[in-house]
């Protein structure tokens, strides 16, 4: 099996939390065009097998591939007409520790999506890639963000599917949908109750009440999911709580920014402008506008996993963010986000602007936002845990009084 040792490749700050960690990963296509590919919290490798398929045309690993690197040039190893890139693509996806088949570290402070990134960073080391388009969704465009800051010079393209900023933008939006895929989440035990909660958290409720043939696609896909995860077990408390914390910790800096906008690549973000119960459009465009010009913001009629429920979609828009980059498109052409200022920074501004004394409201106004946030949340928490004891009350039967006897 393919593992990557991230140890021997970390800085002594990180080697203590690094000992011994493993990262499973698979390659897929031969080809000089390399793709990284990470994927988000809960999830693995095969999360991704839609673009795998479309990118190389085969979810086949080369290690199980016995047509050797020889054949790499041939339409069907480059996915035929759909492999737009030219010259055949090699695509490595893997999972991130905490997670599938990779270690799963005990301790908190051993997942951020800095040191997952570094994950990312010893292992195109590790395949000798010196550069690569970087695709990653949720959790895993959070990491992808980090690696694209961190090291600009290795990045082809940056495509981020279903991305918030992190922190309190991972948030979901509140209402009862969200409190009840929540409770149905906590209560999980079994591979069967894991897959009926992440059906409502992956897609919409639409494509779920599809028919395919005699079948609504919630009936496959659940089938679908319970083999999954039976196959890899479920997520160990361990991983889940290190992966929420990285998510949590997650922020993108200033420079941050500045480093991925001065990298010279194009960015495409990629949401589910619908339907996404977890990760919120308006963070998304927020970040996309953060990254103008670089940026091209892409909306699509869907849930969390848009890259599963609008596969066609998705994957014209990778393609096309290759296409760009390697015909080196100018930042101007590429981007259909409007130059003017945001309606995020215009609605900031008119707060912020010189009160009659000439001072500046701009405290008041980051207190205020963040006390609102605080007073959601709370209001939040509140009616989750009003929802548990309800249903808690219904589930205990009255016990019945024994009669006297006669």
């Amino acid at each position: 099996m393919p593992y990557c040792d991230v140890g021997t490749n970390q800085s002594a700050a990180d080697a203590h939390l690094n000992n011994e960690i493993k990262i499973f990963y698979r390659t897929y296509g031969h080809g000089p065009t390399k793709v990284l590919l990470i994927i988000g919290l809960a999830g693995t490798h095969d999360s991704w097998n839609p673009q795998i398929k479309a990118l190389t045309g085969s979810v086949l690993p080369n290690e199980d591939d016995e047509s050797g690197d020889a054949d790499w040039n041939s339409g069907e190893q480059r996915g035929g007409d759909d492999n737009e890139s030219g010259g055949g693509i090699e695509v490595c996806a893997f999972d991130n520790r905490g997670m599938g088949r990779s270690s799963v570290p005990t301790k908190k402070s051993a997942y951020t999506t800095k040191i997952m990134a570094k994950d990312a960073i010893t292992l195109l080391d590790h395949l000798g890639w010196k550069k690569a388009h970087v695709f990653g969704h949720s959790m895993g465009a959070m990491i992808a963000c980090k690696l694209a800051a961190m090291l600009p010079d290795r990045v082809l393209s940056l495509a981020l599917l279903n991305a918030t900023g992190g922190g309190f933008e991972c948030f979901p939006k509140l209402d009862r949908k969200t409190f009840s895929i929540a409770y149905r989440f906590l209560k999980a035990k079994t591979p069967e109750q894991r897959a009926a909660v992440d059906l409502d958290t992956h897609y919409s409720e639409e494509y779920l009440e599809e028919y395919v043939g005699n079948d609504k696609r919630r009936a496959i896909l659940y089938q679908q999911y319970v083999k999954g995860i039976s196959t890899t077990g479920m997520q160990s408390n361990y991983g889940f709580e290190g992966q929420v914390n990285a998510c949590w910790r997650h922020k993108m800096t200033r420079s941050d920014i500045e480093s991925i906008k001065s990298g010279g690549f194009l960015v495409s973000v990629i949401h589910g402008s619908r339907h996404d119960v977890i990760a919120q459009i308006y963070y998304a465009r927020r970040l996309a506008e953060k990254l103008y010009p670089m940026a091209r913001m892409v909306d699509l009629p869907g849930g969390h996993l848009v890259s599963h429920e609008r596969t066609e979609e998705v994957n014209q828009a990778l393609f096309d963010l290759m296409k760009a980059s390697e015909k080196k498109m100018s930042p101007t052409d590429w981007t259909n986000l409007s130059k003017k200022t945001t309606w995020w920074k215009e609605k900031k501004a008119s707060v912020l602007k010189p009160n009659i004394q000439g001072g500046s409201v701009s405290n008041k106004c980051c207190v205020l936002e963040k006390l609102y946030l605080c007073l959601i949340y709370l209001f939040g928490f509140i009616l989750m845990a009003f929802e548990y004891v309800r249903k808690l009350l219904k589930s205990v039967k009255p016990v019945p009084a024994a009669t006297s006897p006669s």
